[in-house]
């Protein structure tokens, strides 16, 4: 399984950006899909998370500003950023959790993709 995140980078506080995950590997449309976020010295933590039938959590830092979607027929997953605050800079990951087929669920990570969001 791959996972390859883009769209990261530097904006100003109050800007948008866009991230993308695109799988391969997987059968997309059965996994769930989130993103994860880690600052310098800090524990990696949820950003969003999105089931196979499109319903989404999201981390209390990020609610009402950041929304998940996925498209399984490009099978890729998307976080919109907006209203983006300093704090939201980290190193955003993609996570893919395919259901368990006998051998246990298993989980995938990306490679990261940095946001710098400056005040």
């Amino acid at each position: 399984v791959q996972l390859v995140e883009s769209g990261g980078g530097l904006v100003q506080a109050g800007g948008s950006l866009r991230l993308s995950c695109a799988a391969s590997g997987t059968i997309f449309s059965d996994d769930i899909m989130a993103w994860y976020r880690q600052a310098p010295g800090r524990k990696r933590e949820l950003v969003a998370e999105i089931t196979t039938y499109g319903s989404a959590n999201y981390g209390d830092a990020v609610k009402g500003r950041f929304t998940i979607t996925r498209d399984n027929a490009k099978d890729t997953v998307y976080l919109q950023m907006n209203s983006l605050k300093p704090e939201d800079t980290a190193v955003y990951y993609c996570r893919a959790d395919e259901p368990d087929r006998g051998g246990g669920p298993l989980n995938f990570w990306g490679q990261g993709t940095q946001v710098t969001v400056s005040s």
